[in-house]
């Protein structure tokens, strides 16, 4: 996720060190990434169903998921990135996640 009050210019306010959610969240970023190593195509297979679960009890528009599965010696890589038809559900997303 990048970060984006390097970017804007808000006001805080002195008594609650507040911002004004508009200056933060302008539907610029409403793709949220994740990537996850696993041993076996099965589990990672498993995690994508469940995180697919997730973003579609988010989602008030369909999430566009694109999921990627590479195989390698050590194991398999899942890579998915969600895209939310705006920035509010990305972050109820990429907070759900935590």
């Amino acid at each position: 996720m990048t970060n984006t009050m390097n970017k804007c210019s808000a006001t805080e306010t002195a008594a609650c060190c507040c911002v004004d959610v508009g200056t933060v969240m302008d539907n610029s970023d409403c793709t949220a990434s994740w990537s996850e190593w696993f041993a076996q195509r099965s589990e990672a297979e498993a995690k994508l169903a469940s995180l697919t679960e997730r973003a579609r009890q988010i989602e008030s528009e369909p999430c566009e998921i694109a999921a990627r599965v590479e195989e390698a010696d050590n194991g398999v890589q899942l890579t998915i990135d969600f895209t939310f038809a705006c920035q509010a559900e990305t972050l109820i997303f990429q907070l759900g996640l935590r």
